[in-house]
């Protein structure tokens, strides 16, 4: 490289940049980096005919797509690598892009050089969709610019049409986006808890931890890092800390931060103590989503958004698809779609929502390690029966052993036919995986749509035949 590019605000002009992965991330950065004056590569590792409309979109921008691959030797063809989360950083190109001296930046980071606005970033394994959503929504009910996305739907990089130095960007961030950051400095930081995940890429729930903690190291003192004081893994994250350290409890009052009093919602970010709104004003069920919602609101009021603001915006928030909607009742057994839930901490959260043995819970797919163990007291206690889907259910089978009658349902919509089938009046049935999607389905996403389709199915037969 002939010059070096700047920590904020880089000259690309003239640069030569390849970008891994022709995902949603991936085009977003090659659309940045373009209007930038770069000129860019997208590499993606599956063919053209599997590419489609993504290659021509890419084209259509001024890009040149290389489909089947990311050999190492293009490497030595870019001054600068922008890698999708999707692409493993250990990959030969990446490699050989480091030994070269090439900046390997994700899209998270390329934003961030560019963004003037403020940051509320949120991690964790469980929820953080939720907390950036509400984050967002809040803020814009609140009349404060900026976008809502990163790791939720809209690329960072997307988010700067909407950006300005009045800006405040709520932002999620996964573990696979924040091994590949470097100088994203989050005015709020919140990490919402901590459980395995992702086990299937990194190699172990240290190296997991660490990818999340690279939050917290990069603030400056003056920033603010959110912890949950309730989640017992999450204090490993305390010696990170370089900003100012605020807690949320569902079950505590804490130092400073956000807690339940008397069934109020709380918070405390100076010297006053603040009664939000009541428990029982939320919208959405579950312990955990009573900590979601404390770690969103105390977000929000660490940039200073008003106090009667935040509460509106609680009120008026609703459920995210796929994380424990409810879809329909039908003849008295409610459904919920919970299709986001990936790992088993997530259905654990879902789970203790509902009646003990009150739940027909929908369980499997693509398994990505650990965690499993911690459910079965959840599952034995909660769950009338299991209904098993997808690549894991053998394995799942023989961990949940015979505690709980397991039953084969290997469809999602077979899974929702058995499920109303052994259900009474006031049961719940639950798709709440567990797993990842991709064994049987492209994402979450469509998991979650086949569900919805084999419920509604469900109900007009019931309504036929009634």
């Amino acid at each position: 490289m002939t010059r070096a590019l700047a920590l904020r605000d880089p000259d690309l002009q003239g640069r030569r940049a390849l970008v891994l992965g022709l995902g949603a991330s991936g085009l977003a950065a090659a659309r940045l980096l373009l209007a930038r004056g770069a000129r860019v590569t997208l590499a993606d590792a599956r063919d053209e005919d599997a590419l489609g409309q993504r290659a021509d979109e890419a084209r259509a921008l001024g890009a040149t797509v290389r489909p089947g691959g990311h050999p190492p030797e293009l490497a030595a063809e870019a001054d600068l690598l922008v890698v999708s989360p999707g692409v493993p950083v250990g990959v030969d190109v990446i490699v050989a892009a480091r030994r070269l001296g090439r900046p390997v930046w994700g899209e998270i980071e390329l934003a961030a050089r560019f963004c003037r606005g403020r940051v509320i970033g949120v991690t964790g394994s469980n929820g953080k969709s939720t907390v950036t959503a509400m984050t967002g929504h809040v803020l814009r009910g609140a009349g404060i610019p900026g976008g809502t996305g990163g790791n939720l739907a809209t690329p960072f990089c997307e988010l700067l049409a909407d950006d300005g130095p009045d800006a405040v960007h709520a932002v999620e961030l996964s573990s696979f986006q924040l091994e590949t950051v470097e100088t994203l400095q989050a005015d709020v930081a919140v990490i919402v808890n901590l459980s395995p995940d992702h086990l299937d890429r990194h190699a172990d729930l240290d190296a997991y931890a660490d990818a999340k903690a690279r939050l917290l190291a990069l603030q400056r003192a003056e920033q603010a890092a959110v912890l949950n004081a309730d989640d017992a893994p999450s204090r490993r994250f305390e010696h990170d800390v370089v900003g100012r350290l605020l807690r949320f409890s569902t079950r505590e009052r804490v130092d400073a931060g956000a807690w339940v009093a008397d069934g109020r919602l709380t918070l405390r970010t100076s010297d006053t103590e603040i009664e939000l709104l009541g428990a029982d004003e939320l919208p959405l069920p579950g312990e955990h989503n009573l900590a979601n919602t404390l770690a969103a609101t105390l977000a929000c009021a660490l940039v200073g958004c008003p106090i009667e603001s935040i509460a509106a915006g609680v009120r008026s928030f609703r459920a995210l698809p796929h994380r424990l909607e409810p879809v329909r009742e039908v003849r008295g057994v409610t459904f919920y779609n919970d299709s986001k839930a990936t790992n088993p901490a997530s259905v654990a959260r879902a789970i203790t929502s509902f009646g003990e043995g009150r739940v027909q819970l929908i369980l499997g797919g693509k398994d990505k390690g650990g965690g499993w163990d911690e459910l079965l007291p959840l599952v034995r206690r909660y769950a009338a029966r299991v209904l098993l889907i997808g690549s894991a259910a053998a394995a799942l089978r023989e961990r949940l052993g015979d505690d709980v009658p397991l039953i084969d349902a290997g469809t999602v919509e077979r899974a929702v036919r058995l499920g109303f089938e052994g259900a009474a009046p006031g049961d719940v049935v639950l798709l709440s995986p567990g797993c990842a999607s991709f064994d049987q389905y492209r994402n979450f996403g469509e998991r979650g749509e086949d569900f919805r389709r084999a419920v509604r199915d469900l109900a007009a037969e019931e309504v036929d035949g009634a």
